[in-house]
């Protein structure tokens, strides 16, 4: 079995961290967030294939923040209502003067 590490990643996904320190156990959370943000199709298959779709799921579910493509694409992937989502209902106490 092959070991996957944040090499396998895209280049530009952990542009501000060093590359180094990441911990794929550890990191998780960080690691879910950043593909689900910003990461490509290469990515998502990666982690689906390290974390498996539940953990993926609970950690959209419980992400503080996601912006609004992400959101609405986790909601479909997982059959989860927007409602659901820490970040929808964070977003919504929260509102801004202005909605881009």
């Amino acid at each position: 079995m092959e070991t996957i590490t944040y090499k396998d990643f895209s280049e530009t996904l952990f542009w501000d961290t060093d590359k180094s320190s990441i911990d794929l156990t550890k990191n998780k959370k960080f690691i879910i967030e950043r593909v689900l943000t910003l990461g490509t199709l290469g990515d998502w298959n990666l982690i689906k294939k390290i974390y498996g779709l539940a953990v993926i799921k609970e950690a959209s579910l419980n992400a503080r923040s996601l912006d609004a493509k992400t959101l609405c694409f986790c909601a479909t992937i997982f059959d989860e209502p927007i409602s659901n989502f820490r970040c929808y209902t964070y977003k919504q106490s929260n509102p801004t003067h202005w909605n881009y």
